[in-house]
């Protein structure tokens, strides 16, 4: 500017330069803290998410297209069929909602343009990056979002979305039998070296969350493909939890190129998961609540905005590709009499019971294809390879799918046949327990897919049982057995994640009924509670004995830092360590607290610029013979997530996560559990 002013110009163009070069000025000066980015993070994880629930969602009805409906591809290629014509219709009648294109294109390519002009240096290069990050996040959405619609559009008439568990009666009895058995052994050819993508979805994220770890991005395409080969030969489970594991996924990979701290991770890790519920069942406030309730654990107001925000453009995304129909027909309900509640009462024992039953069931199913199960043919089944283990378990879902078509599939289509009161007593009953036993073996015996679906639909036929037989016992003062059923699934859920609200909310969505929310919350409360306290009863395991362990063996050695070292050196110490914390010793020689990296990262600007004595936490040092149990009431006491530890000759620092994680492999030792649960730890 000065240059300009030097020589003299002047005019309206020397303005416009003057404004210009004040602009690019602006613009180095532009900050993006981490909280500032991290709703921005979470819409855009929501997106993704959205898109990877339509991409299963099509990838299982292709899949069930390819064995199901095979003449009717045949039939596609004919020049004047009435495929064709049904395709066409389809492609007309597809939500494009080209809008997106009139927002997001500005904004992806203002964000691009944006970090091009940007000089790099010092966190000038942050901003670039996360700007960048940003607008090809945004433009890449938006050139997957298109084809994805068309695909669903195809599927509509070339695949099976809907009503898989019809199509099975009409299929010859060995195709039935064979296909889950194919489905089964491609599943454990695929995932046979990766034995960390084995887990049901939920429990991966839940973990990953409580160490402030990652997800790798890779894992959760592959379970998003194992899962869809699983359910569309036949397989008994859920879409939700590969969902659920691919949306954390994805949200813990965003975290990491943003250069997020650990907490900031976290947060991201849960929005991921929240937005794939809300893509899954078409519940957005559902899936915000799974995401703090079951995931996060944490209701606080830093980290409602990304959650909901991705939760929201799951949701938009989801209607987009797989139609905005409700999943569950809507059923009229109000209650009859004030008995009722009574009923809902008993009914929250059953489901939260039918909840503890299926996860021992998995559990025992899990034990014995691991060759950890009593008897020779435990031992003789557990040396087979994963691919034999796993078309073994398809076989004989493939025989159960014979005797009850919910077995084969998620088994939705019997959500509606309860709520409307299609299925007899028996019909519901005999359901219920083959949906149980078809879901346990499909994924005990190393087929991929969530949880959380199957179960409701088992709460539904079970409810819609319990209701059957209420209503003809006492016609004049309960509801019809439709009522029950949706209660069903609503307490089903809350008993199996143990989170009451979540499953209030995700039946009270479905059902768009609020006089339902009184029943829901007795039945959901009831059996919450009933199923943890079955699970904290089988654990058998003495807190206290275990509290009691000293800390010695789980210190890590480390060298210390002074107070007056350097940040952006002991920063690089801390990203470099496992435990993310360095203990502080001064000149004298004394313990002072820690430093950890999330303190460093979230004041990474003043920290660039000074010491680190600012951000040490100031916690009493313990010794190596302190019980496990006490150094996690002091970390409790002072808000920490590590203390400085005190050895001979030696200092060193001991973790929260590292606690809890000794803590979780000694109950499972003890337990000779599988490394999975079905469902998230217990609270």
């Amino acid at each position: 500017m000065e240059s300009i002013e030097e020589g003299g110009r002047s005019g309206p163009w020397a303005s416009v330069e003057r404004r210009v070069l004040r602009l690019l000025a602006l613009t180095n000066r532009l900050r993006l803290p981490g909280p500032s980015v991290l709703p921005v993070a979470g819409a855009l994880v929501g997106l993704y998410s959205g898109l990877a629930a339509g991409l299963f969602a099509n990838l299982i009805g292709l899949v069930s297209g390819m064995a199901l409906g095979f003449p009717k591809l045949l039939d596609a290629l004919e020049p004047h069929s009435s495929t064709r014509a049904a395709l066409r219709q389809a492609f007309a009648e597809a939500r494009w909602e080209f809008e997106f294109l009139v927002v997001g294109i500005p904004l992806g390519l203002s964000a691009l343009v944006l970090s091009r002009l940007i000089m790099p240096g010092g966190p000038r290069s942050q901003v670039k990056r996360r700007l960048e990050v940003l607008g090809l996040l945004v433009l890449g959405a938006l050139s997957l979002y298109y084809p994805l619609v068309a695909l669903a559009a195809a599927n509509s008439v070339l695949g099976h979305l809907h009503d898989v568990g019809r199509e099975v009666r009409h299929l010859p009895p060995w195709w039935v039998m064979l296909l889950p058995m194919l489905g089964g052994a491609l599943v454990g050819r695929v995932l046979r070296d990766r034995p960390e993508t084995h887990g049901h979805g939920v429990p991966e994220v839940v973990k990953a969350v409580e160490r402030e770890g990652r997800l790798p991005g890779r894992d959760g395409v592959l379970k998003l493909v194992a899962s869809a080969i699983t359910i569309g030969t036949g397989g008994s489970a859920g879409r939700e939890g590969p969902i659920v594991f691919g949306g954390a996924a994805f949200g813990s990979e965003v975290g990491r190129t943003l250069g997020f701290t650990r907490r900031e991770l976290a947060i991201l890790l849960a929005s991921g998961a929240g937005a794939g519920i809300a893509a899954s069942f078409n519940a957005p406030i559902a899936g915000a609540l799974f995401a703090m309730e079951i995931i996060l654990r944490e209701f606080q107001l830093r980290v409602f905005s990304p959650i909901i925000l991705a939760s929201v453009t799951a949701t938009l995304v989801g209607r987009g590709v797989m139609g905005s129909a409700p999943m569950v027909r809507r059923v009229a309900y109000s209650m009859v009499s004030g008995w009722e509640i009574v009923f809902y009462a008993l009914l929250g024992l059953v489901t939260g019971l039918l909840a503890y039953v299926f996860i021992r069931s998995l559990h025992g199913v899990e034990t014995f294809f691991h060759g950890e199960g009593k008897g020779r043919w435990s031992a003789r089944v557990g040396r087979l390879p994963l691919y034999v283990k796993a078309g073994l378990g398809g076989l004989v879902v493939g025989g159960l799918a014979l005797v009850h078509p919910v077995v084969w599939g998620t088994g939705h289509e019997s959500i509606n046949d309860a709520a409307v009161r299609a299925l007899s007593v028996s019909l519901l009953a005999s359901g219920c327990v083959l949906k149980l036993v078809g879901t346990a073996i499909t994924l005990g015996s190393g087929g991929s897919g969530g949880t959380f679906f199957p179960m409701t639909v088992m709460g539904a036929l079970a409810g819609g049982a319990f209701g059957e037989v209420m209503h003809a016992a006492l016609p004049g003062i309960t509801a019809p057995s439709g009522a029950y059923a949706m209660v069903g699934m609503g307490g089903a859920v809350a008993a199996l994640t143990r989170g009451p609200l979540t499953g209030l909310m995700m039946v009270y969505e479905l059902s768009g009924n609020y006089a339902i929310i009184l029943p829901l919350m007795v039945t959901c409360t009831i059996a919450s509670a009933l199923c943890h306290a079955l699970v904290e009863r089988r654990a058998g395991v003495d807190a206290n004995t275990l509290g009691r362990v000293p800390v010695d063996e789980l210190v890590a050695w480390v060298e210390p830092v002074e107070p007056g070292a350097w940040a952006p050196e002991v920063r690089e110490r801390l990203l470099a360590s496992l435990e993310k914390a360095l203990p502080v010793r001064d000149a004298a020689g004394t313990l002072l607290g820690v430093v950890s990296a999330s303190a460093l990262e979230a004041r990474e600007l003043r920290a660039d610029r000074g010491t680190v004595e600012g951000w040490v936490r100031r916690v009493p040092a313990v010794s190596v013979e302190t019980p496990v149990g006490d150094a996690l009431r002091l970390m409790d006491a002072h808000e920490v997530d590590a203390l400085p530890v005190r050895g001979e000759g030696k200092v060193g620092v001991v973790t929260r996560a590292g606690l809890l994680r000794f803590l979780q492999r000694e109950r499972r030792i003890r337990q000779k559990e599988p490394p999975f649960s079905p469902t998230e730890l217990p609270r």
